[in-house]
């Protein structure tokens, strides 16, 4: 579909993307990327830094113009941005509050703003951490903000969610917290949450779907069922080297004691069985990191 053409969101649909297109300083960030984001899914978008996350969380959100067709919730964020904005929250990987600011005065501040925010059940999100009423942001810690950032977008009746690398910066428990607290606390088949990470392994298992962006197109857009069941990695026997790489696996990578791990997609697996894989050596599913890096190589050549 082109660019020119109108389109629109279904209900099924939280955002629906054709031929956006971004251009910084002559260099494409977006170049004619499509995709769509149905309701109540956790999607992870994911790519190399310059890959185009960010522009298209931009455009999603109406922070930047762009060219091309893009509906939030059946409303364009360019020309409907104070109505999105409504039923969308954003968390970004850098603290917007300011540092004067105490925990109690972002919350009255909030309830002021947002005619969708719940004080009661910001106060009961923050029961068991440190925020205090009366801690200013410049008394917490990186993790701490974040903790108040979640209480308050948590508490916003919201729509979609939008995480821009939420967790950067934090050490790990506070990373699992993060994600389990989304997952307990805000999420629900009426919310779609789409967060954009370089920790691939620590939200693998909370996504739906998965989308890889590169070069600012999309390169990889399907659920992770379908990730599970079209890509098979193989621990290929040291006799079957040369039959494996005749099947033309899609990645290989060396591991200790002379063993060799091929990465294969079922789409373009030239065998009229999958299952002749099995064959080859162990075969199990590939990590999510393991197979953004197959698919991105070359990206930082």
């Amino acid at each position: 579909m082109s660019a020119s053409m109108t389109i629109a969101s279904t209900k099924s649909d939280v955002v629906t993307a054709r031929g956006l297109r971004k251009a910084y300083k002559g260099k494409l960030a977006l170049d004619g990327t499509s995709f769509e984001i149905p309701v109540g899914r956790i999607v992870g978008l994911i790519g190399p830094n310059g890959a185009g996350k960010t522009t298209a969380l931009k455009a999603m959100l109406g922070l930047i113009p762009f060219e091309g067709e893009l509906k939030v919730l059946g409303k364009d964020p360019r020309t409907e941005r104070d109505e999105l904005m409504n039923d969308v929250c954003f968390i970004a990987d850098v603290a917007v509050l300011p540092r004067w600011i105490k925990v109690k005065q972002a919350i009255e501040f909030t309830a002021g703003v947002h005619p969708r925010f719940d004080a009661a059940k910001c106060w009961r999100f923050l029961q068991g951490t440190q925020l205090t009423p009366d801690l200013r942001v410049r008394e917490m810690s990186k993790g701490m903000i974040v903790q108040l950032h979640l209480a308050l977008v948590m508490a916003i009746d919201a729509k979609f969610l939008v995480l821009d690398e939420p967790t950067l910066g934090l050490d790990i428990l506070y990373r699992k917290q993060f994600y389990q607290r989304l997952l307990e606390d805000y999420f629900d088949e009426e919310k779609t949450i789409l967060v954009t990470t370089h920790q691939v392994e620590e939200i693998e298992h909370i996504l739906t779907d998965v989308m890889f962006i590169r070069d600012g197109k999309i390169v990889l857009d399907a659920t992770m069922d379908d990730v599970g069941a079209r890509y098979v990695e193989v621990l290929v026997n040291a006799d079957q080297l040369d039959t494996a790489r005749a099947l033309k696996p899609i990645d290989e990578r060396a591991l200790p004691f002379g063993k060799t791990v091929m990465l294969f997609d079922s789409a373009l697996f030239d065998g009229a069985d999958p299952a002749r894989l099995a064959e080859l050596g162990e075969t199990r599913n590939p990590g999510l990191a393991d197979l953004f890096v197959a698919t991105m190589k070359g990206t930082y050549a």
